[in-house]
């Protein structure tokens, strides 16, 4: 399989041409490239390169025995591999799968402070006492957060390079519509982008075969395994209720009222009960939250109600694999989204803006007549983003725009099948344009 551009590759050419680099760690869920894109950097860069996967080589768990000190490690390692050597100044050690050992953090601050070797270590969430890690190398160590791959990840996939990025960003800033000829390849590019979604091995079958051949039974493969994982690093009452959760939100995005509930989950279900199982999937990387604000002003964070919340899949085309077979068929067939239609294209927008860095809010008024799908904001405005996936006016949005008592909200988003535009103080774009958000606030 040919190798993915990732924006992890950018991340880590600057980490290692960073002369005080740290120790990093790379985040992520399972079987979003984390590995792959490690191994390639480190053969381009390193002479030499130690590979330590904590799963496939669990001997290696005693390598701390001895103390946390490189030399220690380094001796430990030696040991039982002899035809290991470590050559300072040029040697990567790569510790894989940390989840499975993770101790490890440890020796982070002390091989920081030694110099002689670089660190990275990755592993899936799953299964991750990261509290555990963030406390015991606070300081010593650099993270970054992966994920599957991005609308202009696929573009990269699909052969585009940065000047199509580039043109779309020029339009949004000035407001101008993008001729037919861009929006005929986009749009549907987009909509394959909705089906297949993110993970690297989909997409990759997707571009080297030109079609949707054997891309379900990956991603259907992808589900199995997570729910493998649920098994495995979980027990008794909560490997059944993380189980069910997980299962339900389809379903429950496919609703009109997409707010996640878990009296709905299973009979006599209560929140207190649940509410630790649905932060285990968001901890693994499987989901995302989208909190409900308890009403729209600024700051965001500490005014919402974090016992309401939205569920999406942290990767729009692992939830296209979980819909019923009926609509599978006619979604690869015809690209039909039937009654997922909201909730799909609200997924894939909600993913795009969590992968710029946004976290996830929306708001429902008490009395059900102003609903708004997201919430983002700049240095000074508080930004509500509407996802239309019909036409129509978009009431709420202008009710927003308009009342002064939202009086931190001056105009507003919209993302839609239609072009750019701007009118009533709402900037129209479409879906696949969503992807470059942050950075349009940031040039506008």
């Amino acid at each position: 399989m040919a190798y993915l551009r990732r924006k992890i590759d950018d991340y880590l050419e600057a980490w290692f041409h960073d002369s005080d680099r740290k120790p990093l760690i790379i985040k992520g869920a399972r079987q979003i490239g984390k590995t792959e894109s490690i191994r390639r950097f480190s053969a381009e860069h390193y002479e030499n390169v130690i590979e330590i996967n904590f799963i496939e080589s669990p001997q290696f768990k005693t390598i701390l025995e001895n103390g946390y000190h490189p030399d220690e490690v380094t001796r430990n390692i030696t040991r039982m591999d002899p035809a290991i050597v470590f050559v300072p100044s040029k040697t990567l050690l790569f510790f894989d799968e940390i989840q499975a050992y993770p101790d490890i953090a440890t020796s982070l601050k002390f091989f920081a402070a030694d110099g002689r070797f670089d660190v990275i270590c990755s592993g899936s969430l799953l299964g991750i006492n990261y509290k555990q890690i963030e406390s015991i190398s606070v300081g010593y160590k650099t993270d970054y957060e992966m994920y599957s791959l991005d609308f202009e990840e696929f573009l990269w996939a699909r052969g585009y390079d940065d000047s199509l990025k580039q043109d779309l960003l020029s339009h949004m800033i000035d407001g101008r519509s993008l001729n037919a000829t861009t929006q005929n390849v986009l749009t549907p590019l987009f909509m394959d982008y909705v089906i297949l979604g993110g993970m690297p091995e989909v997409v990759a079958r997707y571009f080297e075969t030109k079609s949707f051949s054997g891309t379900l039974e990956l991603q259907k493969q992808i589900i199995a395994a997570y729910r493998e994982d649920i098994r495995k690093y979980t027990e008794g009452a909560d490997q059944t209720r993380i189980t069910r959760i997980f299962d339900a939100i389809p379903a429950q995005l496919a609703k009109d009222n997409k707010k996640f509930q878990i009296s709905k989950v299973a009979s006599g279900a209560r929140f207190h009960d649940y509410a630790g199982c649905v932060d285990w999937l968001q901890d693994a990387g499987i989901i995302k939250k989208c909190y409900c604000l308890e009403f729209p002003e600024l700051p965001l964070k500490g005014n919402y109600d974090d016992t309401k919340f939205k569920l999406y899949m942290a990767d729009t085309g692992l939830l296209t694999a979980m819909l019923d077979d009926e609509s599978q068929a006619d979604l690869r067939a015809n690209k039909n989204l039937g009654v997922y239609k909201g909730a799909l294209y609200e997924s894939v927008v909600g993913e795009a803006l969590y992968k710029q860095g946004y976290s996830l809010f929306y708001y429902k008024r008490g009395d059900g007549t102003l609903e708004e799908d997201f919430f983002i904001r700049d240095t000074e405005n508080l930004i509500p983003v509407e996802v239309k996936a019909r036409g129509g006016k978009s009431q709420s949005l202008r009710s927003l725009i308009k009342n002064d008592k939202y009086s931190d909200i001056r105009w507003g988003l919209k993302l839609s099948l239609n072009n750019i535009g701007f009118e009533n103080s709402i900037y129209t774009f479409p879906y696949y344009c969503s992807f470059l958000i942050r950075k349009w606030l940031e040039l506008r």
